[in-house]
């Protein structure tokens, strides 16, 4: 039987959503071990000057506990 752990972690990226999304999975990847899936929580994104200046995803993390 596995037990299995989720966090919560928040990426950004100046270049899309698509891209703030790696960036969250690229650094999970780095500091967590057995990651079995990913879930999109929120898209926000910062405006300057009435331009995206910022996308961030808030991304919900699964992995199996060792």
């Amino acid at each position: 039987m596995a037990v299995a752990r989720v966090t919560e972690i928040t990426a950004s990226s100046t270049q899309g959503f698509q891209a703030a999304f790696q960036e969250g999975i690229n650094r999970a990847t780095a500091t967590l071990r057995n990651i079995t899936g990913a879930e999109i929580v929120s898209q926000k994104a910062k405006i300057e000057s009435g331009k995206i200046s910022e996308y961030r995803v808030s991304i919900k993390i699964t992995f199996i506990l060792e």
